[in-house]
């Protein structure tokens, strides 16, 4: 979306020629299908970045508990997540993904409609729709995994992965340990992982 603002004319007309030859959607990220099991990398925003998920302590750990109730409607799996005051990703095991993309916007519509009536804002725009990237390696998995641990350190929420209270840090560091974290977060180092995509201030 914020890439899109800064194209050209030209660039625009390019950008929705390539995606009407590919049959993606004009102005969104395309949702890939497959009749077999992949691991995706999800996340979804709230619209222009504004932190309504985190507008309190209380509604963000509500959020967190819904979207894992949901996720795990139509996932097979979760391996990681974590949920900032703005935005939220996951890391999971996903078999039906046109499904599991629904099953998310109607979380979307839910929670929409609800904090809008809780914050008097009848007709705002809550979010920007879900991005998914399956992961194509074991290397790619594994950066992933501490692309989301980090996220909330990335972002200036909290200086360590296990400060942050919504995400799977804490438990996967305790699951794992530290040392092994550590030989994780060397191997599969996250470099320049969401770059272009993620760099939104709080």
């Amino acid at each position: 979306m914020y890439t899109w603002r800064k194209l050209t004319p030209s660039q625009r007309e390019e950008t929705l020629r390539f995606r009407r030859q590919c049959r993606a959607p004009w102005h969104s990220p395309p949702h890939f299908t497959s009749d077999r099991p992949n691991y995706y990398h999800l996340t979804a925003a709230n619209y222009e970045h504004a932190p309504i998920i985190g507008k309190t302590p209380a509604r963000l750990a509500e959020y967190e508990a819904t979207l894992l109730d949901a996720l795990s409607t139509c996932m097979e799996e979760v391996r990681a997540w974590c949920v900032l005051p703005n935005h939220w990703h996951a890391l999971a095991k996903v078999t039906d993904l046109r499904a599991a993309i629904k099953t998310l916007g109607q979380l979307n519509g839910r929670t929409s409609r609800a904090w809008n009536q809780e914050d008097h804002t009848p007709g705002r725009k809550c979010w920007h729709g879900c991005a998914d990237r399956r992961i194509r390696s074991e290397a790619h998995f594994w950066a992933t995994v501490n692309y989301i641990h980090h996220n909330p350190v990335h972002h200036g929420y909290v200086k360590k992965w296990p400060d942050w209270p919504f995400s799977s840090a804490a438990d996967w560091l305790e699951r794992i340990g530290h040392a092994e974290a550590e030989r994780i977060w060397k191997s599969y180092p996250i470099l320049e992982y969401g770059k272009g995509w993620d760099e939104r201030e709080k």
